[in-house]
């Protein structure tokens, strides 16, 4: 496709528009690569808004754009590969992109696509805390609607691609998408390897002048001014480059605002929905949520937060202790130690807060699980990484580790309790379960971790003259000086006071904090660990349960074979699809989480023994006869905050068993309802009909009696174990009459019986009438056998 020079800029957008649904996607891939190398940035910049549009999807989510999150390169390999290449950070598109940088073009944003505290504070007209909003916010004038940011075209890319993860209808369950594998996943894994490098610096970006780079945004003032409720942050660049004086300088120091930028977008779209504020608010049962985050984008942070503690630790060691800082120390070494702790601690610890106490009780929560055990673990992405033991024992966590852990408490401690009461309401009999429970186990019962943790809150909780008050945030302007992390408060050396700092920072000066290794968690580890073993023992006899019945038993029992459990202990559980080797998973995970929190806990043999003898662990023979854990009352058994849990998750249950009149009982899935209901109406009727007689011949004393007894009456109702002492007041002394009752043969196990006996006789020359006449002679002599036994039963009983 070939365009004149001379066209006019609307005529080339409407050009591209018309391709966009004629041409196939890989000939308007082609185009658009033909376009943004032929045509300057004057008429480039007409078209950039439309391009990030169709590209990412709009901002409502009613266009999908490229539908980058479901494209896979094993589904559509040749429409995956072009769109990689086109969007690759040294692809066509971000030639665009800094082709337009170059003259300094500006893009309207919608401030009312932002997330919930940004868009609040902004409409309230408070600069955010983010130095990514200054000097941005553009007011409407007089008469006009809604607010803008002005963003430079690298900034506008960015923010729409990583907006397009949160505004875009999340996957149909019925989609199986596998994020990892997604053009989108991987594109935000290529751009933090590019623009946030552990080796070497940042690539200079891609100019179409020889040897030409982008200029730097440049500061523009604000239109209005502002109340801050944070301290006024330039970007980084602006507050080292302002102040170069050769020419010849690191080139990185001009390219690291783009490091920047992409960070703090990533963090601000994707983390930046639950202010300390609404955080507060939303600890009430009747608030509403704000925002609901996806699996998907879940898995998205993840990555994130992987690549930055792999950014972080790529520090050289001479330049990873504060006091080496120098100002020859380049920016890039600059950002990476300030990456996690000036950008992403605050918004991260909310946002797991938020999926800790909002998350379904379901196993999808393993995605925020294994997020924050890899916030938790940046030891694991350092390039020192010590080599596995032989023996498979975890390997010890360095002490170099330990300001890490301390500046980051509320993470481990605050954030485990949030575990432990979740995992307190969960199956722990499920293997999805039991394995997350092993998974948190298994990470802080890393050697030295523990002790690190208990390190830090005792710096937090040892008593000082002057506590830390946060400082009342105003809006002040940064004081000027060359260093690049100057406008920042000064690096704190006092242990206890940064751990206060952080704790007041996160939960603000008012909070309440519950030691990790106080009473109060051990209460609730010392309940996980009765509950573990709990689930121990109904993972086996679920087990037992299914080694006594054929895989076929459901069937079977749909069709009334084999025998029915209306009152059956266990509901349905993951353990029924997997089998018996999902017990033993179960058993595995659930006995080394209980070793693993006997060793962070520092929990005896003995206490562990005395739970086990606790749960009241006797059982019968068959090991399904516990009851909910309870206390005797004055009008009978009270449920404990125990037993209505083991009720809940289907650990233990009542034997409570239909007690009423077995001709009314609920019709079971196994009878067929319209010949149950004919059966009953003609089984009253001779029952009516024939009363008198019935009750004669069953008073009789010879063998007729005996014989009539059999079949016409019930087991007295008295003899039955009545658990609700009211209901025995009212109903034991209660008797029926002798009936008659045909409901048997309304199950299809009747039915099907007799077919197949038929079926059989016809095979042996066995007519109808000859079967029928044998089946009655049949059974005949089974009741009188049935019937003299049970006379000589009552005997003995006498």
């Amino acid at each position: 496709m070939a365009f004149p020079h001379l066209q006019q800029p609307s005529f080339l957008l409407a050009s591209l528009k018309a391709d966009s649904i004629n041409k196939p996607f890989a000939q308007r891939c082609q185009d658009l690569v033909k376009v943004i190398e032929d045509f300057p940035a004057k008429e480039l910049h007409t078209i950039f808004p439309w391009l990030v549009e169709s590209i990412f999807g709009s901002l409502d989510g009613i266009l999908i754009g490229w539908n980058l999150r479901c494209l896979q390169g094993r589904m559509n390999p040749v429409e995956y590969n072009i769109a990689m290449e086109f969007l690759d950070p040294g692809g066509p598109m971000m030639k665009l992109v800094y082709k337009l940088q170059a003259e300094d073009y500006k893009f309207d944003f919608p401030v009312s696509y932002l997330p919930g505290p940004v868009k609040a504070s902004i409409q309230e007209r408070v600069l955010p805390d983010s130095p990514l909003y200054h000097n941005k916010v553009q007011f409407p004038p007089t008469g006009g609607l809604g607010l803008n940011l002005a963003l430079n075209p690298f900034e506008y890319y960015i923010f729409f691609f990583a907006l397009s993860l949160i505004t875009q209808k999340p996957l149909p369950v019925s989609l199986h998408v596998r994020t990892s594998d997604c053009a989108y996943f991987i594109l935000v894994d290529r751009y933090l390897s590019w623009f946030l490098p552990t080796e070497g610096s940042v690539p200079p970006p891609l100019s179409s002048s020889p040897g030409g780079t982008s200029p730097s945004p440049a500061p523009r003032t604000p239109a209005m001014p502002f109340a801050s409720y944070g301290l006024h942050h330039t970007s980084l660049l602006k507050r080292h480059i302002s102040h170069q004086t050769s020419v010849n300088a690191d080139p990185a120091s001009h390219e690291i605002w783009r490091s920047e930028t992409l960070l703090q977008v990533f963090v601000e779209m994707w983390l930046h929905h639950y202010s300390l504020e609404m955080y507060q608010k939303m600890q009430s049962p009747h608030a509403k949520e704000s925002f609901t985050p996806t699996e998907e984008h879940v898995l998205v942070v993840r990555l994130l937060l992987k690549h930055l503690h792999a950014f972080a630790n790529s520090l050289k060691p001479e330049q990873a202790s504060p006091s080496t800082h120098s100002h020859a120390t380049s920016p890039l070494e600059e950002f990476k130690r300030a990456a996690v702790p000036r950008f992403v601690q605050q918004k991260l610890y909310l946002f797991l807060q938020h999926c800790f106490g909002h998350w379904p009780l379901d196993a999808s929560f393993r995605a925020v699980l294994e997020m924050w055990l890899s916030y938790l673990q940046p030891w694991r992405y350092a390039p020192e990484k010590q080599a596995q033991s032989s023996d498979s024992q975890p390997r010890c966590v360095s002490e170099k580790w330990a300001p890490f852990v301390q500046e980051n408490l509320l993470m481990y401690t605050k954030l485990f309790v949030g575990f432990l009461n979740r995992a307190l309401r969960t199956d722990l009999v499920s293997p999805k379960n039991a394995l997350m429970v092993f998974r948190v186990a298994k990470v802080f019962a890393q050697p030295k971790l523990a002790e690190m943790i208990q390190k830090g809150e005792q710096l937090f909780l040892e008593p000082e003259l002057v506590i830390p008050h946060r400082q009342h945030r105003l809006f002040t302007a940064p004081t000027v000086t060359g260093s690049f992390l100057s406008p920042w408060p000064p690096a704190v050396t006092d242990a206890s006071f940064k751990v206060k700092s952080h704790v007041y920072g996160l939960e603000g000066q008012d909070c309440k904090y519950t030691p990790m290794f106080g009473p109060e968690v051990r209460t609730l580890v010392l309940r996980l660990a009765q509950l573990i073993t709990q689930a121990k023992q109904t993972a086996k006899s679920i087990s037992d349960q299914c080694v006594e019945n054929p895989a076929g038993h459901s069937f079977l029992s749909w069709l009334g074979f084999s025998p029915t459990d209306p009152n059956g202990l266990y509901p349905a559980n993951d353990l029924d699809e997997m089998g018996q080797d999902s017990v033993r998973k179960t058993d595995e995970y659930l006995e080394k989480a209980l070793e693993y929190l006997r060793q962070i806990f520092r929990l005896s043999e003995a206490q562990l023994a005395q739970l086990t003898f606790a749960l009241g662990t006797t059982q019968d023979e068959n090991g399904k006869k516990q009851l909910p854990d309870c206390i005797v009352g004055d009008d009978g058994l009270i449920l404990t905050p125990l037993g209505r849990y083991q009720i809940i998750n289907g650990l233990r249950r009542f034997e409570i068993e239909y007690q009423g009149d077995s001709e009314l009982q609920p019709i079971r899935s196994y009878e067929i309802p319209s010949l149950v209901r004919a059966l009953f109406r003609l089984s009253s009727t001779i029952n009516r009909r024939f009363a008198g007689q019935m009750v004669a011949l069953c008073s009789r004393d010879d063998f007729l009696g005996s014989f009539c007894r059999y079949h016409l009456t019930e087991p007295v109702l008295a003899n039955r174990h009545l658990l609700s002492p009211v209901g025995q007041r009212q109903v034991a002394n209660h008797a029926r009459g002798p009936r008659l009752s045909l409901r048997f043969l309304g199950s299809y196990r009747t039915l099907l019986s007799l077919l197949l006996v038929f079926f059989v006789a016809s095979l042996f020359c066995i007519g109808p009438l000859p079967c029928s006449l044998l089946l009655v002679l049949g059974y005949l002599l089974y009741a009188m056998a049935m019937t003299l036994l049970t006379e000589r039963g009552k005997l003995h009983q006498l």
